[in-house]
């Protein structure tokens, strides 16, 4: 029997699901389990494996996981899509199906292991966050104002509120899959610019972090950073509530 992890990923969408799928892959492989990854595009697999994690395997979406996984896996579903449709295929043909989600409403629907901030006593229920446990070993702080929108900005929204940063003394930690033409205009806004492999030692040692990435503010926050989190509109309540618990 095989392990698979499916992390939703793209340059729309950033590697937030990558990230905790790395966090799970590297703390099971300590207890002597494999887990293979499995992401949307090839970036997405560089960039895990810069995170520890080598091998990914590029499948197109959700529907796609059963060319890979066989009877008998077990799979981890960590993402976005409609998973609707495989849900009661995956229940019946994997050994277990475990749903990741930031959604505190979904609730486990064919007895499969959901993992969600709060689990309010369900069955079937594990509480993230899902965390790297390198971030849990404190390092010393360089007094900065670190900011990371997140690994994508396909519709330049930093730049589209450019007035805010500007003169706002803040270093800017770019994403995985940002335009290389976008970072000439974004070295204009602030004060240093950092390329996107350098994010695990800069968010281990920044004083400050300001992100819009829920996975990178728990990550900071885990580092010993003072955090401030930028809510996005389709946030869930519970992930909101979740945070302020963190402070």
């Amino acid at each position: 029997m095989a392990n698979y992890y499916y992390a939703f990923s793209g340059h729309k969408y950033g590697l937030d699901r990558v990230k905790r799928g790395v966090a799970l892959i590297k703390a099971m492989k300590k207890e002597g389990i494999e887990i293979d990854l499995l992401v949307n595009d090839f970036r997405a697999g560089l960039a895990a494996q810069d995170m520890g994690v080598t091998g990914a395997v590029t499948i197109e979406n959700i529907m796609d996981v059963d060319v890979v996984a066989e009877k008998g896996d077990t799979v981890f579903i960590d993402t976005p899509e409609d998973i609707d449709k495989r849900l009661e295929q995956y229940t019946e043909r994997f050994n277990s199906v475990v749903c990741i989600t930031d959604d505190c409403e979904y609730i486990s629907k064919m007895g499969e292991i959901v993992m969600k901030p709060d689990c309010k006593d369900e069955k079937y229920c594990i509480e993230t966050p899902i965390i790297d446990s390198e971030y849990f070993d404190i390092l010393p702080k360089e007094e900065r104002i670190l900011f990371f929108f997140s690994d994508a900005d396909y519709d330049k929204e930093v730049l589209a509120h450019s007035e805010f940063f500007t003169g706002m003394d803040m270093e800017l930690l770019l994403g995985y899959y940002f335009f290389v033409k976008y970072e000439d205009k974004l070295a204009e806004i602030f004060t240093k610019l950092h390329e996107a492999e350098e994010y695990p030692e800069l968010i281990r040692r920044s004083s400050t972090v300001v992100t819009a990435s829920s996975q990178c503010a728990f990550e900071s926050k885990a580092a010993g950073a003072n955090v401030i989190y930028i809510r996005k509109e389709n946030d869930s309540l519970c992930l909101t509530e979740t945070m302020e618990r963190c402070n």
